[in-house]
């Protein structure tokens, strides 16, 4: 039986400002990214959106991102390797305070952090190595094809190749910037479709009309979209009826 993961990131509210319907869509994923306190979230978010996660039977997992709450995380910065492996360890390790278990399902970068290392192998390889010392056997959510993939590989750290139901991709398997008018779907139907077709064809067609192969593991739902709930609802409905299992991944090695 085919089985794939369905993700979202979570808990990005901050202290009076409300972002996403995280309650809604949590019934509809197996695996839920949850901001650390850099780009957004608090200890009280962060505490209520894992409570809600754990009664949910959905796995958690680490959303850390640049030091940024006023650009949400999604600006670039120049940061080093030390920086990098300490940043993610940092945030790791205030996410699972707050877990019963302590243990974390998975790691994966947000925003600009995670495009910059999908094609920067240096800043990707220190991202694992920083994983790796928190806890060896946590599970790397890095974009299809991507250093983040090759970056897990070298450094021994359990992976999933990650693919998105809401964004465009380039030709080169990047995703569109947000800059750009046609970097997000807003159709749902558009984006049922693509995902039924990566599921099941193993690829997704650019925005320039070339198709790109991909293996995905893991498909990601962005909570702050305003239709999060709907493709939540509609891409496991739609998953569901062709026999695949919605469930969290185990990983890749090598």
């Amino acid at each position: 039986m085919k089985t794939i993961d369905l993700n979202c990131d979570l808990g990005e509210s901050f202290g009076a400002y409300t972002l996403g319907l995280d309650k809604d869509i949590l019934p509809y994923i197996s695996s839920a990214n949850i901001a650390c306190g850099f780009h957004a979230s608090d200890p009280m978010v962060m505490a209520q959106t894992v409570a809600e996660a754990e009664k949910n039977n959905v796995a958690i997992g680490a959303h850390p991102g640049f030091y940024d709450l006023m650009g949400f995380g999604r600006r670039n910065m120049t940061i080093s390797a030390d920086e990098a492996r300490n940043y993610i360890k940092y945030q790791i390790g205030a996410l699972s305070a707050f877990s019963k278990t302590g243990k974390l399902h998975h790691v994966k970068p947000h925003g600009a952090l995670y495009n910059m290392a999908s094609t920067d192998y240096q800043l990707a390889r220190a991202i694992c190595q920083g994983i790796r010392e928190v806890d060896d056997e946590l599970i790397l959510y890095g974009l299809a094809n991507s250093q983040l993939i090759r970056a897990a590989q070298d450094t021994g750290l359990s992976y999933a190749q990650e693919v998105f139901a809401d964004r465009n991709y380039n030709d080169d398997g990047t995703l569109v910037h947000r800059q750009h008018e046609d970097a997000l779907i807003t159709d749902e139907d558009v984006a049922v479709e693509r995902v039924v077709q990566m599921v099941e064809e193993g690829n997704v067609k650019s925005v320039t009309g070339k198709w790109i192969d991909l293996q995905p593991d893991t498909i990601c739902v962005h909570g702050d979209n305003p239709k999060a709930v709907q493709f939540a609802t509609r891409i496991h409905k739609a998953l569901t009826e062709k026999g695949v299992t919605i469930t969290p991944v185990n990983g890749r090695l090598g």
